[in-house]
C-alpha cells in the first residue's frame, strides 16, 4: 500500500492534510511556529497564567499549521486538476494551459497577505493591539476569509460580495469581543446613521457604475450642499424651500456631468472630478462674501433637519434617527428598481453592451444624463442631511466620500467596467466599511491610518471581480 498523500479531488476531503511538497510542509511549521512564539510572548507580557499561554499556544500551532497545509493542499490540488485538463486537452487535439499554485490561488494568496500586513501594521503602532486577544482575532479574520473565497467558489453570481459578507460578519463577530461596548445600542445606533450617510451618498455612484462611469464630483456637491443650505437659510429663505432648492441645483450640477461626460467619452473621471471643484470653489465664493471664513458657514439648523440626522433624533417616537429609516426606504426602492423596472434593465443593458442595447432603441445618452443626475441629487441630499448631523456648515465634510463611494460599490461586487452588481451589493460594502471604520477607532488607529487600512480592503475586491470576463465578452 501507497504511503504517499492523496491526489486529485480526494486530497481536499482529508482529515489531516499534508502537502507532496516538504519544503511547503517545512515553511509552513515555521510560520505557525513564529506566529505562536508571538502570541506566547505577548501572553507572558500580559501576565496570563502559564498554564493558559502553553495552551494557547499549541493550540495555535495546530491549528494555524492544519489551515496553511490545508491551502497548499488545495492549491496543489487545483494545480494537478488543471494539468490533468491540459493534458487531455492535449490528447483531444485542443490547445491546453496549465495553472500553477500562484496563478490559480493568487487573489487569496494577496488577500491574506494584505490582511497580515494591516495587523503587523497595526501592532506596531498601537501598543494596546499588541495582546493575545487581537492575534486570536487576526487569526480567526484569516481563517473566515480562507473559508469565504474557498466556497465562494461554488457561486457562480456574486462571489465578491459573498465574500463581502463573510468579511462584515467576521468583523462583527471579532469586534464584539475586542472592543468593549461594540454592540451597545449607542454604538449600533452610530455605525447605521454613519453607513446611511455614505449609503445615500452611493446611490448615484452605483447607478453611474452600473453603466460604465464613475462620478468623482459627489464629495464636492455633498459640502457645496452642506454651506450652501445653511447659508440660504441664514439669509431667511424658509428652510423646507432651501432644501427643496439644494436638490435640484445638485440634481443639475449631475445633469451637467452627464451631458459633458456623455459628449467626451472616457473622460467621466476627470470631467466629474473638475466640475466638483468648480462647483466646491463657486460655492465657497459665494457664501464667504462679507465673511472672515471661507469654507465655514455658521446660522442655526432648523429642529426638523437636526431631527432628521442628529444622534438624539427621533423616529415615530422611536430612539433612532430618521435618516436610518430613510436609507432603508431608498435601498429597498432603488433595489426593486433595478431589478424589476424597464430603467434597471435598461441601465444593465447598456452597462453590459452599449451597442447591443442601442440596436434594441435603448437611448445610451438618456439614461446615462439620468444616472448623473439621480447622482447629483442624492450626493445633495447627503451634504443635507450632514447639515443636519454636525449642526454646522463646512465644505470639507465631504472629503471622505471620495474614496469610501467608490470603496463601497468595489467591496460589495459591483464591476466599475459596467452591467454587472446592484445596489444591494453596494449595501454590503457600505456596512463592511462602517463596521470596519468604527473598529479601527475602537482600536485607536487614527484616521490615516484607517484610510491604509481601507486601500488594503479594495486592492484583493477589484482583483477579485476584475479575473472574471466582463459581461460584454460574453455576449
Amino acid at each position: 500500500m501507497s504511503s504517499l498523500p492523496p491526489t486529485g479531488r480526494d486530497a481536499r476531503f482529508q482529515l489531516i492534510p499534508i502537502p507532496r511538497s516538504t519544503a511547503m510542509i517545512w515553511i509552513n511549521l515555521a510560520a505557525a511556529l513564529i506566529v505562536s512564539a508571538i502570541g506566547f510572548g505577548l501572553g507572558f507580557g500580559q501576565g496570563m497564567k502559564a498554564q493558559d499561554v502553553i495552551a494557547l499556544t499549541v493550540v495555535t500551532v495546530a491549528v494555524l499549521l492544519w489551515l496553511l497545509n490545508y491551502v497548499v493542499v488545495i492549491s496543489e490540488t487545483r494545480a494537478a486538476d488543471a494539468a490533468e485538463a491540459a493534458v487531455a486537452a492535449e490528447v483531444a487535439g485542443e490547445p491546453g494551459r496549465s495553472a500553477g499554485v500562484w496563478r490559480s490561488n493568487r487573489v487569496m494568496i494577496i488577500a491574506m497577505g494584505l490582511l497580515l500586513l494591516a495587523y503587523l501594521i497595526a501592532a506596531a503602532s498601537v501598543p494596546s493591539f499588541r495582546t493575545v486577544t487581537y492575534l486570536i482575532a487576526f487569526l480567526v479574520l484569516e481563517a473566515i476569509l480562507l473559508f469565504a473565497f474557498k466556497v465562494s467558489g461554488y457561486f457562480a453570481h456574486g462571489r465578491s460580495a459573498f465574500i463581502g459578507l463573510i468579511v462584515l460578519v467576521a468583523l462583527v463577530v471579532i469586534s464584539s469581543f475586542t472592543i468593549e461596548g461594540f454592540l451597545s445600542g449607542t454604538n449600533v445606533k452610530a455605525v447605521l446613521l454613519f453607513a446611511a450617510f455614505l449609503g445615500i451618498a452611493c446611490i448615484g455612484q452605483t447607478l453611474v457604475a452600473l453603466m460604465g462611469g464613475l462620478d468623482l464630483s459627489i464629495p464636492f456637491v455633498i459640502g457645496a450642499s452642506n454651506i450652501g443650505l445653511l447659508f440660504l437659510i441664514s439669509l431667511g429663505v424658509p428652510s423646507f424651500v432651501a432644501a427643496g432648492f439644494v436638490l435640484v441645483l445638485g440634481g443639475l450640477i449631475g445633469f451637467v456631468n452627464g451631458v459633458l461626460s456623455y459628449r467626451l467619452q472616457g473622460q467621466a473621471l476627470i470631467l466629474t472630478l473638475g466640475t466638483g471643484f468648480a462647483v466646491a470653489g463657486l460655492t465657497q465664493i459665494l457664501t464667504s462674501i462679507g465673511s472672515a471664513y471661507s469654507g465655514n458657514v455658521f446660522g442655526t439648523v432648523p429642529a426638523w433637519l437636526q431631527n432628521l440626522a442628529a444622534m438624539n433624533g427621533r423616529t415615530f417616537g422611536l430612539a433612532f434617527p430618521p435618516t436610518i429609516l430613510i436609507w432603508v426606504v431608498l435601498a429597498i426602492i432603488v433595489i426593486v428598481g433595478l431589478r424589476y423596472s424597464a430603467y434597471g434593465r435598461y441601465v444593465y443593458a447598456l452597462g453590459g453592451n452599449r451597442r447591443s442595447a442601442k440596436l434594441i432603441g435603448v437611448s445610451e445618452f438618456k439614461y446615462w444624463t439620468l444616472a448623473y443626475t439621480i447622482s447629483g441629487v442624492f450626493a445633495a441630499l447627503t451634504g443635507s442631511l450632514l447639515l443636519g448631523w454636525s449642526g454646522g456648515g463646512f465644505i470639507g465634510v465631504g472629503d471622505p466620500y471620495l474614496f469610501t463611494t467608490l470603496a463601497a460599490v468595489v467591496i460589495g461586487g459591483t464591476s466599475l467596467m459596467g452591467g454587472y452588481g446592484g445596489y444591494g451589493f453596494t449595501v454590503i460594502g457600505v456596512l463592511v466599511l462602517q463596521v470596519l471604520s468604527s473598529f479601527l477607532i475602537g482600536i485607536g488607529l487614527k484616521y490615516e491610518w484607517q484610510q491604509f487600512i481601507f486601500g488594503l480592503l479594495i486592492l484583493p475586491m477589484v482583483a477579485l471581480y476584475g479575473r472574471a470576463p466582463h459581461i460584454r465578452a460574453q455576449v
